[in-house]
């Protein structure tokens, strides 16, 4: 998977996204600082969302047009739509500020127009958001596209993942991540199931990542070294702003904490390599060895009493302690000397 300048594979480090989502709270000015600030935190991408109201639901005043049991509770979908929606004239601008500071910017559609209008951008990506997973239609189109298709599985079943990623290698599309999400806002971390990161990889033998909605970096470390080459967070300028998706997204500071955790966990995976650093094999010296413990006179006999297993490694390895024990030895070595193998004549 290619996102502009950056390679997304197996070998590569993590992509890091920072979800603009609702956290303009309705401000042009607001977006483009949190940008911004998403630069300096250390993301390696913005991600937005094209909807407005009309194209992601309809204006209903029926109970099934009424969230329930979430923070956004008692609202209508309509409304919280119609306050959380990115406009689409601040589109054009959003990308050319994100590509001034060196950020890769695409976006989540949520219907067909919202994808004609992201190509008219040329944006170089698509994500699904995790309730737009079972929209096979919308996931087709945006798969025929021929761009790089990443895909969130907070409400997903297995089946419903088989049929997403059907929907884009029937398109000729292959170039597809699953990302791991728990869709509760906050999640609590005890449901994270970090292990679902490997899975996905193997099970379906794409790219996996996580689309994090936890508090904290936790879940994004485990992440990391559970395979993800993707991660997605919540960004905001300052939770004080508020708005729809401002109590679970992480600040400038909170952000950047979370990069350098993810970066520092990825030189901890390292690699597969029992050859020694040089200062790995300068420790060795640490190691047991034998040493005379007593004066030992050439032609005496080896004990327990005059020879032992201690520290430092000079000496000869402590595997030979027990065909030595019982033997004469050829040279005469005082006590604090280390044993070498000439000092015997059966040792090879």
């Amino acid at each position: 998977m290619i996102l502009y300048n950056h390679i997304i594979d197996n070998q590569s480090p993590v992509f890091i996204i920072a979800e603009l989502s609702a956290n303009h709270n309705g401000s042009l000015v607001t977006a483009i600082e949190t940008i911004r600030a998403a630069k300096r935190a250390g993301a390696d991408a913005i991600k937005l969302q094209t909807y407005t109201a009309d194209t992601i639901t309809i204006d209903s005043d029926k109970d099934d047009f009424v969230i329930k049991d979430t923070i956004w509770g008692g609202r209508k979908l309509y409304d919280l739509y119609k306050e959380a929606y990115t406009p689409w004239e601040w589109h054009k601008q959003l990308f050319e500020v994100a590509e001034m500071e060196g950020l890769v910017c695409f976006s989540s559609p949520f219907d067909k127009t919202a994808v004609d209008f992201l190509e008219k951008l040329d944006v170089p990506a698509y994500k699904i958001a995790s309730f737009e997973i079972t929209d096979i239609p919308l996931i087709e189109y945006v798969a025929s596209k021929g761009k790089p298709v990443i895909i969130s599985t907070g409400i997903s079943e297995q089946a419903d993942i088989e049929l997403a990623l059907d929907a884009c290698r029937r398109m000729g599309n292959n170039d597809i991540a699953l990302l791991k999400c728990t869709s509760s806002y906050p999640a609590p971390i005890n449901e994270a199931n970090m292990i679902m990161v490997k899975d996905l990889a193997e099970r379906y033998g794409v790219i996996s990542g996580l689309s994090d909605h936890t508090m904290g970096v936790t879940v994004p470390i485990v992440a990391t070294c559970f395979g993800a080459k993707i991660i997605e967070k919540h960004f905001i300028l300052d939770r004080s702003i508020g708005g729809p998706d401002a109590s679970f997204s992480m600040n400038e500071e909170e952000f950047t904490t979370m990069v350098k955790s993810v970066r520092e966990a990825e030189t901890a995976i390292g690699k597969v390599d029992y050859t020694l650093t040089e200062k790995q094999h300068k420790g060795k010296e640490f190691c047991r060895s034998l040493y005379a413990v007593k004066d030992i006179k050439s032609g005496d006999i080896i004990t327990e009493e005059n020879v032992r297993s201690i520290r430092p490694g000079f000496g000869l390895h402590p595997k030979y302690l027990n065909k030595i024990l019982g033997t004469k030895i050829m040279a005469d070595v005082d006590r604090g000397e280390a044993l070498s193998l000439d000092m015997f004549d059966f040792i090879s």
